[in-house]
């Protein structure tokens, strides 16, 4: 054999050999990728201040209640609890008979409004005058 049949018997094969592989590759459609829109979080609405307790202000009572609140869809609480007491029962209370009348803008994904939970501190302090 020549060196000229050898080259071409070599091409011949390594061309046989990638219609071969190439008949094994299944070709797949292409995955999409989206990127999901950022939350746009909800902001205060009608948010009257609670009364400070007349008991806590006579005994001086100060704190700050942490309230975990469920705003809806509508802006609206729909759940409310206490994350972190202010230390004083009557405080607490103020604070959550107050927040569950407020209403907020409600949270957004894109142009959706959705549900979301926000954590709000309400803080009693008296005055130093």
């Amino acid at each position: 054999m020549t060196i000229r049949t050898l080259l071409f018997f070599a091409l011949g094969l390594s061309t046989f050999a990638s219609a071969a592989a190439a008949a094994d590759v299944i070709l797949l459609p292409p995955l999409e990728m989206r990127a999901s829109q950022p939350l746009a979080p909800p902001s205060y609405g009608y948010t009257p201040l609670p009364s400070y307790p007349a008991a806590a202000r006579e005994q001086r009572v100060e704190g700050v209640v942490v309230l975990s609140i469920l705003v809806g869809v509508d802006g609206r609480v729909v759940d409310v609890s206490v994350a972190a007491s202010s230390g004083s029962r009557v405080l607490d209370n103020a604070a959550f008979s107050a927040v569950k009348k407020w209403t907020f803008v409600p949270a957004r994904r894109g142009p959706r409004a959705v549900e979301s939970v926000v954590e709000v501190p309400v803080k009693f302090a008296l005055s130093r005058e």
